[in-house]
């Protein structure tokens, strides 16, 4: 066991009056799995960065052991993969290769083929193996699901549960919750460590919000009384200073010592109250500034003419003489929010692009409703440029209801006047999704929409779709997202039919 000890760590970028970090102090240890969460933009990134030496900061970061960053680049993806794993830890051995590689149901002929003909998830294995056979190594692993299906989710989760020592930065809570032991948070205001998965942190975080939410109201109503009560006693001393210099009473001489005594003890209970009110004050600035909020959002879907959207006949898509897939038959009818899944390479994404007309090489028969309108939310952002005004402005979207939904996922306003194209890759696939729900359309097709989004976000979004129920036809590879989403499942294999999620 190795500690890493964190003792007021101050960062910001250069040219950047903000503050990633402030006085952050805080400890782990290398024997944990961690897994590492936050909001896109709160520096989860730039603090494995601070590990590896690469930014200066202030403060002090010590470690006992030495770091290793995934993904990392490879100089020569040309040379065959087992050189390629090799070259990166030159003290392993073949045989240990393949044991990691077994584990993660890695065929052995991929040792054998350049690196780069290897599929992202098989690139993905085989650069954490390698990692992992180097000793006294702290792993601090970034986003590894962004190539994996749902299948390679599940084994590179098993792997790493079987692990330890590193930091993982994953948005997926199943991943999350079957591979980690504690979890490093930055929230809005702190930085938290706790023993557990991500949903006992999830809990622990909605127990303190409510918390304090309860805390807030009560000084709210304590704050109030107090100061009425210091109004009414400012009041009553004042009236009582007043008699002092007052006329005799029923021929008896007013006594100046007994009523400026009497003042002052009023005057002493209002200085009391107004410290109460103080405590009561500073009691309440020290709540809720972790908790993550937005106003409710009013989202209309257009209301298609037919309970029936569109309809797939025994459907093949081919690459070349290649099937990718074949005998697809579903329907979409309105309101139904249906989960497109099947590994990578089965032939989603072709599947969304023959549904926008694309001309997709494909047998059977597609029967699309007329004058259904779509709107499409692609993997790819890089189109992305401009500032978000235009952006809304071409998509005939409400500016003001787009920039709402943006801040709900926790846009900073000072981000809404950049251009698109400096914005991270989560607040790109944001931005896609924002427009998305704002188009008046019947039917949504998202392709991969949760890339990089944060997993506050995510569960930000589940609650919009799931508040306003649009009809949507998606493919992700976040098992909670599609349980808590799909109505219906299409599996794409040898034969694809529609499952339904309630029967």
């Amino acid at each position: 066991m190795a500690l890493i000890q964190v003792n007021n760590l101050t960062f910001a970028y250069d040219g950047s009056y903000d503050l990633i970090f402030e006085d952050a102090s805080f400890q782990l240890d290398t024997d944990w799995k961690l897994g590492f969460v936050g909001r896109n933009g709160r520096g989860k990134t730039t603090f494995l960065k601070l590990l590896l030496g690469e930014l200066e900061y202030s403060g002090t970061i010590s470690a006992d052991a030495g770091f290793d960053y995934f993904p990392y680049p490879i100089p020569h993806p040309e040379y065959l993969t087992i050189d390629v794993a090799l070259d990166r830890v030159p003290e392993a051995q073949q045989w240990q290769l393949e044991r990691e590689l077994s584990l993660l149901q890695v065929a052995d002929d991929v040792l054998y083929r350049p690196f780069e003909t290897l599929s992202s998830g098989e690139q993905t294995k085989v650069m954490l193996a390698a990692l992992f056979l180097q000793e006294h190594r702290f792993l601090l692993i970034d986003e590894p699901t962004n190539h994996l299906d749902l299948h390679a989710r599940r084994l590179v989760s098993d792997y790493l549960r079987s692990k330890r020592g590193f930091i993982l930065v994953s948005h997926d809570r199943a991943f999350l919750d079957n591979c980690v032991d504690h979890v490093l948070s930055i929230n809005r205001a702190s930085i938290d460590v706790q023993r557990g998965n991500f949903s006992s942190w999830w809990d622990n975080k909605q127990r303190q919000d409510q918390y304090e939410l309860t805390e807030n109201e009560r000084l709210r109503k304590d704050v109030k009384r107090l100061s009425e009560a210091a109004k009414r006693t400012n009041q009553w001393s004042h009236e009582v200073e007043k008699t002092k210099n007052g006329t005799r009473n029923s021929g008896i001489k007013v006594d100046k010592g007994y009523v400026g005594h009497k003042a002052a003890k009023m005057m002493k209970r209002s200085k009391s109250i107004e410290r109460r009110q103080q405590t009561a004050l500073e009691e309440k600035s020290s709540l809720l500034k972790n908790l993550e909020t937005a106003d409710s959002l009013k989202l209309t879907q257009l209301v298609y003419h037919k309970p029936q959207l569109l309809e797939l006949l025994d459907v093949s898509i081919r690459y070349g003489d290649r099937v990718v897939c074949e005998d697809i038959r579903f329907d979409i009818q309105q309101g139904d929010r249906i989960a497109l899944t099947g590994p990578n390479g089965s032939g989603k994404s072709s599947l969304l692009k023959l549904l926008l007309g694309e001309p997709i090489n494909h047998s059977g028969t597609v029967n699309i409703g007329s004058r259904l309108r779509i709107s499409y939310v692609p993997q790819d952002t890089s189109h992305l440029a401009g500032d978000l005004t235009d952006y809304a402005r071409s998509l005939g979207i409400d500016e003001s209801l787009f920039k709402a939904i943006l801040r709900k996922l926790d846009f900073a306003r000072v981000q809404f006047e950049k251009d698109m194209r400096q914005l991270s890759a989560g607040q790109k696939k944001k931005v896609l999704i924002a427009g998305s729900l704002c188009e008046q359309a019947h039917l949504h097709l998202w392709d991969e929409p949760l890339n990089y989004i944060d997993v506050i976000s995510r569960m930000q979004i589940e609650e919009l779709l799931l508040e306003h129920q649009p009809t949507l036809l998606f493919v992700e590879h976040d098992a909670t997202f599609c349980e808590h989403i799909a109505t219906r499942t299409v599996s794409l294999g040898s034969v694809a039919r529609a499952d339904g999620a309630s029967g």
